[in-house]
C-alpha cells in the first residue's frame, strides 16, 4: 500500500496535506523518516508514525447510529439529506455505507461500515439475522394476528413473508421481529391484519440493540463484545 494511501485511510485528513507531510519530514516508517508519498508500506508489519505519533491502521469499520426521522437510508442524494451526512468529519474518509436500509420515515439502530460481506451476512435472508422493531399503529390488531405472522404473512401482491413474530403490548402499540428485510415489509405486514402503521423505530438488528445512550442523528463504533457477536 503506498503511504500517503495509509496515512488517509487512518487519518481525517486529504491527500494533498499527507503528501506535504511526508514531504516535509513529518512521516516515518518503521523509525526511519520517508519523504515519498508512493513509498510502499505493509500495514500488518510496519510501523508508522505522523509527527511522532504511532498510527495503527484499521481497515473495516463498524458503526452503529440512531437514525431520526427525514433522512434517507443512502450514501448520496442530491436533493435530500442522507444518513453519510450526518456522521462527523473525521471519518467520512471511512467510505462507509449503511447496512441494509430504514425507510425515510422510520427511526432506530441503523449499522454502518465499509466492509461489504458483513453487510451481507447481516441483511441476506438465508443468514435469518433478526430485526426487531416498535411499532405504533392506528386500527385494531386481533388476537389471532400473532399466528398469522408466525404462519407466514402473505401479502395483497402475493408476496409471502418469512415466518415472524408479533407481539401485542397495548392498544396501538406492538413489537414485530422480521429477518428479512422486503419493501416496506413491516407496514405492510401490519397492513395485512388490519393496521396502519404510523411509526417505526428499530431497537435491535441481530443480538445488538440500540445504545439508550444515542441521541438521534449520533453515532459511536461497534464495540469488540457487540462485534463478536454479531460475527458469529
Amino acid at each position: 500500500m503506498r503511504l500517503d494511501k495509509y496515512l488517509n485511510d487512518v487519518t481525517a485528513m486529504g491527500r494533498k496535506v499527507l503528501r506535504q507531510k511526508i514531504k516535509e519530514g513529518s512521516v516515518s516508517v518503521n523509525g526511519e523518516t520517508v519523504c515519498v508519498p508512493d513509498h510502499s508500506v505493509n500495514p500488518e508489519t510496519d510501523k508508522v508514525s505522523l509527527n511522532g505519533t504511532t498510527l495503527s491502521y484499521q481497515k473495516y469499520f463498524y458503526y452503529m447510529m440512531n437514525k431520526p426521522a427525514g433522512i434517507l437510508t443512502a450514501t448520496e442524494d442530491s436533493r435530500q439529506e442522507t444518513v453519510l451526512d450526518l456522521i462527523p468529519d473525521e471519518i467520512k474518509n471511512r467510505k462507509l455505507f449503511p447496512v441494509g436500509r430504514l425507510d425515510k420515515d422510520t427511526t432506530g439502530l441503523l449499522f454502518l461500515t465499509n466492509d461489504g460481506q458483513f453487510s451481507h451476512r447481516m441483511i441476506s435472508p438465508s443468514h435469518d439475522v433478526e430485526k426487531v422493531y416498535e411499532v405504533e399503529y392506528e386500527g385494531e390488531l386481533e388476537a389471532h394476528s400473532v399466528q398469522r405472522f408466525k404462519d407466514g404473512i402473505h401479502l395483497s401482491d402475493g408476496t409471502v413473508c418469512k415466518p415472524a413474530d408479533l407481539s401485542l403490548k397495548r392498544p396501538g402499540f406492538c413489537v414485530v421481529m422480521v429477518t428479512e428485510g422486503k419493501y416496506h415489509q413491516v407496514k405492510r405486514m401490519i397492513a395485512a391484519v388490519g393496521g396502519c402503521v404510523t411509526h417505526l423505530n428499530r431497537v435491535r438488528f441481530g443480538s445488538v440493540c440500540l445504545d439508550p445512550s444515542l441521541k438521534q442523528g449520533e453515532i459511536r463504533e461497534l464495540n469488540n463484545e457487540e462485534l463478536c457477536i454479531l460475527m458469529e
